[in-house]
């Protein structure tokens, strides 16, 4: 696990360089630290942030407009894909940064230099996320296909179906060619030079964490071993290429260990996973109807909250931080405009804003949320939230409803609400 200045390298006069260590993030027992604070934060999911900073592909104004805005609200960390791959099919990101296994598009890996630059101005940090366990990006299903498995079963195409999709994926913990493609990719990514800071990405302070992928999953019990060996790899891998910035996993927690809490702690033993991490999605998983919000919003906040304590009782055993990376809540009937009420939404987020605030008073595990997502100024473009080419991006996944759990630029509440929050954590 990365400390920020280990005790040998402690002296009278601290070096140019050590001052420098400071001002990544770090982790001292279950606390973040950065610039020789603790450090807490309400966060936001920004998975489009480098497609947006592609000088190509992109629109950096708006950039611009919107990371300003985020930081104005006090939101300096940001959850982002490192790219797409292969890009092939409908309801996949359009822009793929790897089109083939092990080819490039250079205009998307100068978006991520861009988007890091920008970033690193405004002091923010980013959580890079290095492939997808889902289909929305090409991840290891594209990777699956590209070494002789077969077409992907796109859950969202010609009738497929998710459990046909997570049986293909399940394959990947054991699929050599894959694994090996991936690892490539990694070392190319971690052993990249910013064009725009001329820092190499290993030296940047504008990157807190890298992550393995977005909700890798066991799927099933049989597959724990493969999956636990692969994740161990990937872990080792990138602490052996980047010893400064954290590593996390990804995880959903145990949403994504077969519902097994115990599961969930077996597979992040690796001393190199820096951090914890956890997802709560209560419309994906039965706990809220729009159609009946007054009545199971009070079930989605109670089973939300058992999740929580579960999890952060996981991260107190193991001595690490954790972070609920991923929550969101459709506006009111799953309308996609942004003058529609987010009244449920405001009240689901301060469950965590108000457990965070929590846990660092008492100091516990849980260090830090980050919610699904930030739309800044993409809007839905047709009534049904189908993206066609040339819309704007919004926080939701091309596989959704363009808008379903955006946070809108014009959404005044709960910026509000988020920047309030954040204020109170900085007083700490």
């Amino acid at each position: 696990m990365k400390k920020l200045l280990p005790l040998l390298l402690c002296v009278t006069v601290m070096t140019a360089q050590n001052a420098d260590r400071k001002t990544f993030v770090g982790v001292d027992g279950t606390h973040f630290t950065k610039n020789g604070k603790p450090y807490h934060y309400i966060g936001a999911n920004y998975w489009y942030g480098a497609i947006l900073g592609s000088k190509k592909y992109g629109d950096r104004k708006r950039l611009a407009r919107e990371l300003d805005q985020m930081k104005a609200n006090g939101i300096d960390n940001l959850r982002i894909l490192v790219g797409a791959d292969g890009g092939g099919y409908d309801f996949t990101v359009r822009e793929p940064l790897q089109p083939k296994q092990g080819t490039y598009d250079d205009a998307l890996l100068d978006g991520l230099d861009y988007l890091l630059s920008e970033m690193g101005k405004r002091g923010m940090t980013a959580v890079l996320y290095l492939t997808n366990n889902w289909e929305w990006s090409g991840g290891m299903s594209q990777y699956l296909e590209w070494n002789g498995y077969g077409p992907i079963p796109n859950p969202n195409l010609n009738g497929g179906t998710w459990p046909a999709f997570m049986a293909y994926v399940t394959q990947f913990h054991s699929c050599s060619p894959c694994k090996e493609a991936l690892e490539k990719h990694i070392r190319f990514i971690i052993g990249r030079t910013n064009a725009y800071t001329k820092k190499k990405y290993t030296e940047d302070p504008a990157i807190m964490a890298w992550q393995v992928a977005n909700e890798p999953r066991i799927f099933t019990v049989e597959n724990e071993k493969a999956f636990t060996e692969w994740l161990n790899a990937t872990v080792d891998l990138i602490d052996q290429l980047d010893p400064n910035h954290l590593i996390s996993t990804g995880s959903e927690g145990s949403a994504g260990s077969n519902a097994d809490q115990a599961a969930f702690e077996r597979t992040h033993q690796n001393p190199h996973i820096d951090y914890l991490t956890m997802h709560i999605w209560p419309k994906n998983w039965g706990w809220f109807d729009h159609a009946k919000e007054q009545e199971t919003l009070p079930v989605a906040i109670a089973n939300a909250s058992e999740y929580l304590e579960r999890h952060i009782a996981s991260a107190e055993k193991l001595g690490r931080p954790i972070v609920v990376e991923e929550f969101g809540l459709p506006r009111r009937g799953e309308a996609l405009t942004a003058d529609t009420s987010v009244e449920s939404r405001n009240t689901f987020y301060d469950l965590f804003f108000t457990r965070l605030q929590r846990s660092v008073e008492k100091h516990e595990a849980l260090a830090g949320v980050n919610f699904w997502g930030y739309g800044g100024e993409g809007r839905a473009a047709n009534e049904k939230g189908k993206w066609n080419k040339d819309d704007a991006y919004t926080a939701d996944p091309p596989q959704e409803p363009q808008g379903l759990n955006s946070v809108f630029s014009s959404d005044a509440t709960t910026l509000d609400l988020i920047r309030s929050r954040n204020e109170a954590l900085r007083k700490r």
